[in-house]
């Protein structure tokens, strides 16, 4: 974690240490291999931007700016489903590694992650049901439809050639945004907050929710497969067409061939990664990441006082500066 990333999170650097240590704690089951299995998908870390999110807006929208018990557990929930996701994904994209370490389904087999990742959504479900707030549970329980949704649409989607920035906008609403905005919709509804706050919480996490998706695309085109802990091009490898691509095939039409042909070597992906770099593609897909930036800071900047704000503007402009 960066050093501009730790002064984001200095206010609830408490709350966020506790999160790690209970995370361990609610992820543990009786039968040896599947603990192993959930144990390997928070030795890697992470930055833990979901619970952040969800614990500022906790403090912005109480009366007292405390954070509660109940909003401490949701962000715990909300960093289980994430992971939860994470293991179907890899599974699906067959990725070998995640943030620098083997992933679940190559440290252990298939079956074990698919049961790992069911068992994580399980227990998110678990604790959820135990916040005892029926419109929070019908939220956050969205996501998880979501998540399927999401895994469909770009099943369906693979290497198609045709595929809009519309649907690659929805898929990443699925996949990605929906747990943001949802999680920070719950967080006003557990402070008891009307509909309009609510309202503004969830499109701010939309926006924040889609730029992270963009950006993290862009990135598996120009980033290192040091700096993503995972290979560089696996979106390509996998047949997940995204902005940068989507952008690029406007000037490069020779790109359609790769995509026919399904990316079959790695030398057809570093060629495509070459072209894509050689177009305004990845100028287009930042310019999009920064439109959805700029509507989620407009929202609270709009309405909601500069100091109780800070911290969250912060995340939004450290998410912003991953591609700068």
């Amino acid at each position: 974690m960066t050093i501009f990333s730790r002064q984001i999170f200095q206010s609830i650097k408490q709350e966020l240490e506790q999160l790690n240590i209970n995370l361990k704690k609610m992820i543990e089951a009786d039968h040896p291999i599947l603990c192993a299995a959930a144990e390997q998908l928070f030795s890697a870390g992470g930055k833990r931007i979901r619970p952040a999110i969800v614990l500022l807006i906790a403090q912005i929208t109480s009366s007292d700016k405390k954070i509660s018990a109940k909003h401490k557990r949701l962000a715990e929930i909300t960093e289980i489903i994430h992971t939860a996701s994470l293991v179907h994904d890899d599974i699906i994209d067959n990725c070998e590694i995640r943030r620098g370490i083997d992933t679940v389904h190559s440290a252990f087999n298939n079956k074990i992650a698919v049961l790992a990742g069911d068992f994580l959504f399980a227990q998110s479900s678990w604790y959820l049901a135990n916040l005892e707030n029926l419109n929070v549970v019908k939220t956050i329980s969205k996501v998880i439809t979501d998540f399927a949704e999401g895994e469909v649409q770009q099943g369906v989607k693979s290497f198609d050639s045709q595929i809009t920035i519309e649907d690659y906008i929805e898929k990443s609403f699925y996949k990605t945004a929906s747990l943001i905005a949802c999680s920070s919709k719950a967080a006003t509804m557990l402070n008891n907050r009307d509909k309009l706050i609510q309202n503004d919480f969830y499109t701010y996490g939309k926006h924040l929710g889609l730029a992270f998706q963009i950006i993290d695309d862009i990135l598996d085109i120009v980033g290192s497969t040091k700096n993503l802990g995972k290979p560089a091009g696996s979106d390509l490898k996998n047949g997940n067409l995204t902005a940068p691509l989507i952008f690029a095939l406007e000037e490069r039409p020779d790109l359609y061939k790769f995509i026919n042909q399904e990316f079959q070597s790695e030398q057809d992906i570093s060629i495509a990664i070459k072209l894509i770099k050689h177009t305004k593609g990845i100028q287009k897909a930042k310019d999009l990441a920064e439109e959805h930036i700029q509507l989620a800071i407009t929202i609270l900047q709009d309405k909601y006082f500069t100091q109780h704000i800070k911290e969250l503007l912060l995340i939004t402009y450290y998410i912003a500066n991953r591609i700068k």
